[in-house]
């Protein structure tokens, strides 16, 4: 009998482990993917209305250390944080004291599509929906 708590105990253990370590994979495969390159705006409704030429002049560089810098005309306009969750399919974005369009961005998003070189995501709040499109430029 101890010997069959033992053995389950070490299972417990082993997967539970796996399930970590397969998340930290994932944690691991955004951040490289977030953070290879730079990425713009290809794609921006606000309620349906294609907004996307307000972001054309914007780059966007994501950093390990969650920050991301707002580039405009290849200058840093604004540094921001990101954060992104693979196992829930979710990102974030915040630029404090953001002006337009950039304050457009902030909030959590659901990543709806994504590849290693696009995210598709959309974000509801109350009446307002917003979907965007990000690709690796």
């Amino acid at each position: 009998m101890k010997r069959i708590i033992l053995i389950s105990g070490i299972f417990m253990c082993f997967f539970s482990g796996c399930k970590k370590a397969i998340e930290k994979t994932q944690e691991d495969l955004v951040l490289l993917a977030m953070t290879d390159g730079q990425w713009g705006i290809t794609i921006f409704t606000q309620n349906g209305t294609n907004i996307t030429s307000d972001f054309a002049a914007y780059k966007f560089k994501y950093y390990s250390n969650k920050t991301v810098d707002a580039i405009k005309n290849g200058t840093v306009e604004q540094t921001g944080t990101w954060d992104g969750n693979a196992s829930t399919l979710t990102t974030s974005a915040n630029f404090t004291n953001a002006s337009y369009p950039l304050q457009l961005i902030n909030g959590n998003w659901h990543i709806d599509r994504n590849s290693w070189t696009y995210v598709e995501a959309s974000q509801t709040i109350g009446s307002d929906t917003k979907t965007m499109r990000l690709d690796k430029q």
